[in-house]
């Protein structure tokens, strides 16, 4: 008998084939989680078309003081209300089609309309207004629109922009009023004009920009798919504690089957000896 034949031979014997029904199980388990995984993977990287560039009144997709929706972010809107001219300011740390720069980032008082909460009150809304690659630029031109502002102080306009999501605080030169994120929560502690129905969570990229400044590069969300890598590692890492599950049957059948061996080697050999050691009979 071959050492394979011998191999499966103890493979047959009714303990290892339960064993390889449980083995099979566990593998089977195995599997169903990578094949979860993948479409996880799947799932997470799906993307939900959605019309973002038709513009729509801010107040029909979002709210004062309430965190942007999905439907609302990176939405093309409109909105009317009033500039505050005291309350521009700097921000830095602004990419511009990769470069580096700064925005000039105005206090837009917008006009609730009378299908919300609070028709007739206006909402505090930041808009960056611009950008310039320098510092001395965006100044210059933040002097020039609250000047601007004061002598057209009161007057209703009318502003397009692609609304945003809020960043994170930052952690440092604030108080000092070196600003380098567009947080509205650290814009409202710095506004000088409050608004009676507060903030708006997101802020407004400009459409247009202001004089002196250069249009913010805010284009359309891509839709490009990507999947998620971890979901993949998990599922690849699943498929291979299934093959595990197999190899280790096999393991424990094959190391039954060399003690086996191993013990009828030896009782061979001890037998053997006691042969040759036992007298011959004499007649």
């Amino acid at each position: 008998m071959t050492e394979a034949e011998t191999v499966w031979t103890v493979a047959r014997r009714p303990r290892w084939i339960a064993a390889l029904v449980l083995a099979l199980l566990v593998a089977a388990g195995f599997a169903g989680l990578s094949q979860w995984q993948l479409a996880r993977a799947i799932a997470t990287g799906t993307v939900i078309e959605r019309d973002t560039e038709t513009v729509l009144p801010l107040q029909d997709v979002a709210k004062p003081q309430s965190p942007v929706t999905d439907r609302a972010t990176a939405q093309l809107v409109t909105v009317t209300g009033r500039w505050n001219a005291v309350d521009y300011s700097i921000v830095s740390d602004r990419l511009n089609a990769g470069t580096a720069g700064y925005w000039v980032v105005g206090h837009f008082s917008a006009e609730l309309g009378s299908g919300t909460a609070n028709p007739g009150e206006t909402a505090g809304l930041a808009v960056a207004v611009g950008w310039s690659a320098d510092r001395a630029g965006a100044a210059s031109a933040l002097t020039a629109l609250t000047t601007l502002g004061a002598e057209a102080s009161g007057s209703a306009v009318p502003i397009t922009g692609r609304y945003i999501p809020a960043e994170g605080p930052q952690d440092s030169d604030f108080e000092r009023g070196k600003l380098s994120t567009m947080t509205p929560g650290a814009f409202l502690n710095t506004w000088k004009i409050p608004d009676a129905a507060g903030i708006y969570g997101g802020y407004l990229t400009s459409a247009v920009a202001a004089q002196g400044l250069t249009r913010i590069d805010s284009p359309k969300p891509s839709s490009a798919v990507e999947l998620n890598l971890l979901n993949i590692f998990y599922a690849v890492e699943w498929v291979v504690f299934a093959g595990f599950a197999i190899f280790l049957w096999y393991r424990l059948v094959r190391d039954t089957w060399e003690r086996e061996r191993e013990e009828a080697e030896e009782a061979h050999a001890a037998a053997s000896t006691a042969a040759e050691a036992k007298p011959a009979q004499v007649n």
